[in-house]
This record gives C-alpha cells, sequence and structure tokens, in this order.
C-alpha cells in the first residue's frame, strides 16, 4: 500500500548515530524553546553538508515535488517545490522501464498520471496485472521503453481535487532518475544552497521478479554521482523493509522505512510468510530492529494521532517517544490542504476541492515531535512551520 492509498482509506551504527544527533539537536524545534527559530535556519550550501542533521526541523517535504500545484513528479513540480521553500523533494517514486531505465512515476501503472490512453500507437499494451496481489488494469512502464516513455507527458493525477492543475496536463514528460540526480547538481549551483531528494523504491519485490531489482540500479546511480554516502542529500524510503535492508548493503545513505497502516502488511512480508503487520514494526522491539538497517521512519500521519469513527483526531500514540527512544526520525506523510485529507475538525464545508484549516492540522502534527512532514503544498508548510517555531 502507498501513500495515497494508506491517507485516501483513513484520511549501520555510524549512520545511527549521525540520525540520532539529528532528533537530538530538532528537540528545541520540536518544543519550541529558545533557539528554536535558529534551527530551522541553517541551509548547507556544500555538497552534501553535514548531512541529515543540516536540515531544519521540523522538516519541510515536497511530496512529488509540489503535487498540490502541478502534476506530480514533473519538473515544474520539482522546481515549484523548491520555490515554495520545501527542504527537501520527493523525486522520486521509482519505477523502471523495459529496458532498465528507471523513470518517475508515482505507481508502474501509468494510466491516471499520463496522456497514454490518447495515444492510439500504445492501445495494445492496456492490460491487466497483479500489483502486489491486486489486479490492476492499465499501463505499465516494465512494457515500455525509456524513448517510448519520453514520448508521453504527464497528467494531473486528481482532477476532482485539484481542476486547477489541469491547466498544466501535457506540459511535461516523465523525468528519469539519473535526469533527478543532474538537476539536483544544477538547482544546487544556481539557488547557492544544497538541494536535497528523498526517492523511493517502488514495489520492489514485484519488479525484482520480472528481473527489474531496484536497489542496484539505484546504488549504481548514485555512486555514479557520488552521492551514496552517509552525508549525501539523497534520503532512501521503501514500504518493504527488505528493499531498505537491500540498498544498507549497497550504499551509506540515509534510509526510511515507509509505514501503511497499522492493520496492513509490507508486500515483501507477505511474498516471505511472515506474518507481521505494521502494528508490530511500531512496537518497541519492531522499532528496535528497523533501527538496525534504517535512521528513519514514514508512518502515514494516522500512526502518530490516530483518527475516532466520526473523522476527528483522537489522541496521539507513543510513536513518536518510542522511535526517538531507539534513534529513528520520523518523516510521516501526507499533509494536503484540500477538505477530503485533513481530519474532519479541520475541513470548510464539503467541496473536494475547497482548502480547510490545514495550519490548524499543521500545528497538532507538529506538536507530537515529528522530525518533518510530507505535503503536497510547501508554502503552507512552511508558514506552518514559522508559526509553529515562533508559539
Amino acid at each position: 500500500m502507498d501513500k495515497d492509498q494508506a491517507n485516501e482509506q483513513t484520511q549501520g551504527t555510524g549512520r545511527r548515530a549521525l540520525l540520532g544527533a539529528a532528533v537530538l539537536g530538532a528537540g528545541g524545534a520540536v518544543l519550541g524553546l529558545p533557539g528554536a527559530a535558529r534551527a530551522a535556519e541553517p541551509r548547507a550550501a556544500a555538497h552534501g553538508g553535514s548531512g541529515v542533521k543540516s536540515l531544519p526541523k521540523p522538516t519541510i517535504i515536497g511530496h512529488r515535488g509540489s503535487s498540490g500545484y502541478r502534476p506530480e513528479h514533473t519538473f515544474g513540480s520539482y522546481n515549484l517545490a523548491l520555490d515554495l521553500g520545501a527542504d527537501v523533494v520527493e523525486a522520486g517514486d521509482l519505477v523502471p522501464t523495459r529496458d532498465g531505465h528507471l523513470v518517475c512515476r508515482h505507481e508502474p501503472e501509468i494510466g491516471g498520471t499520463t496522456d497514454v490512453a490518447s495515444h492510439p500507437e500504445f492501445a495494445g499494451r492496456r492490460t491487466t496485472k497483479v500489483l502486489d496481489g491486486v489486479p490492476t488494469t492499465g499501463w505499465f512502464t516494465e512494457d515500455f521503453t525509456l524513448a517510448e516513455l519520453k514520448t508521453l507527458r504527464a497528467v494531473e493525477r486528481i482532477p476532482a481535487n485539484r481542476p486547477h492543475n489541469t491547466l498544466y496536463n501535457g506540459r511535461w514528460e516523465i523525468p528519469t532518475f539519473e535526469e533527478v540526480l543532474k538537476w539536483q547538481d544544477e538547482q544546487t549551483r544556481r539557488r547557492g544552497r544544497q538541494v536535497w531528494i528523498y526517492p523511493e523504491t517502488k514495489h520492489p519485490t514485484y519488479f525484482r521478479k520480472l528481473g527489474l531489482g531496484l536497489e542496484e540500479r539505484v546504488a549504481k546511480l548514485l555512486r555514479k554521482y557520488g552521492k551514496d554516502g552517509r552525508n549525501s542529500p539523497v534520503i532512501l524510503q521503501s514500504f518493504e523493509p527488505s528493499s531498505i535492508q537491500k540498498l544498507n548493503q549497497l550504499v551509506d545513505n540515509p534510509l526510511v522505512v515507509l509505514l501503511s497502516t497499522a492493520d496492513s502488511r509490507p508486500y515483501d512480508f507477505v511474498e516471505a510468510g511472515d506474518p507481521r503487520t505494521v502494528a508490530d514494526l511500531i512496537t518497541p522491539k519492531g522499532l528496535r530492529e528497523m533501527a538496525g538497517y534504517a535512521q528513519g521512519i514514514g508512518p502515514t500521519l494516522d500512526l502518530v494521532i490516530p483518527k475516532n469513527a466520526d473523522g476527528t483526531l483522537a489522541e496521539p500514540t507513543t510513536l513518536v517517544a518510542d522511535a526517538h527512544k531507539v534513534g529513528l526520525i520520523l518523516h510521516p506523510y501526507t499533509m494536503r490542504n484540500e477538505n477530503p485529507f485533513l481530519p474532519a475538525e479541520y475541513r470548510k464545508g464539503t467541496a473536494p476541492d475547497a482548502y480547510g484549516d490545514v495550519f490548524g492540522a499543521f500545528r497538532t502534527y507538529f506538536a507530537t515531535g515529528i522530525d518533518g512532514v510530507f505535503t503536497d503544498n510547501a508554502d503552507t508548510g512552511v508558514l506552518a512551520r514559522a508559526d509553529f517555531l515562533a508559539g
């Protein structure tokens, strides 16, 4: 299960020490103590800076760029996220092409995020596959060469919530991960500060069974561009713990395990016959285990503050404190401005494309002590952080 599905249904020791220092260093910012505002200011200009601890706290992560305003996983979305103040850009969700290139798409099925359906030459590629146990119909990146994918253009994925984004349909092509790494360096030079990215390996078990393993391809590109070190400005994430464990053997980058709903099972667990659920992973024992190969977790917001039956927020869990106790940072997902994605008490009206009281929601989540958050609206997140630190 990916970030959207979770939201829409429920609305190495050295590196651990490094991230542990980041967690401790965030204390003032989290509590709003004197000096907290200064904690949000430093931005390392040198390549790689001083690692994750150089990021402001709470860290504002542009979810697929600035997907609240532009079609996701496009350079238009990535650039705007930086313009709006994102500390890190989630560029991108990595899926392979038939000829082994990594491209940035939310899912391997691209019928909802590109104009592929309007290309008659690809009509015969439409098919049904079983993706992580779920029959899925559409067009899949692994059935296209990179050259073929480059003839497509990105479109808005959720037009009912973001009709204004459809203005930009067809403007941008699908970026490759290699292009993203080059873009990162270019933007770092142009903006005079280190640009950070936060790519995700998507459905790694599925692709490994197809002979298109993701981790080795990611590691090869990171090594090629000198971005495979513990202080490199590239944080890697995955919903499958085994993918993070593989990456831990291949690179020294900061690594984050993504966590879906409490009753869900990572798909690599399903394939391996491991009966544990996410609820097992967020126990003190599970967190200690993850801290052995990762530096952070990316839980759904509902794992931080569950919702009541009416959609309002309940009491926070102990996840933040428990994770910090074993040196893990927390970057939950996903804050969005539109009503349907907010807790019930922060909605304004019922229009699916109207904004609710997102600043109030940000304030509540920041108060739990999270180290950062994924958001589709980086500018909103930056303002909310400034309010929180000033308060």
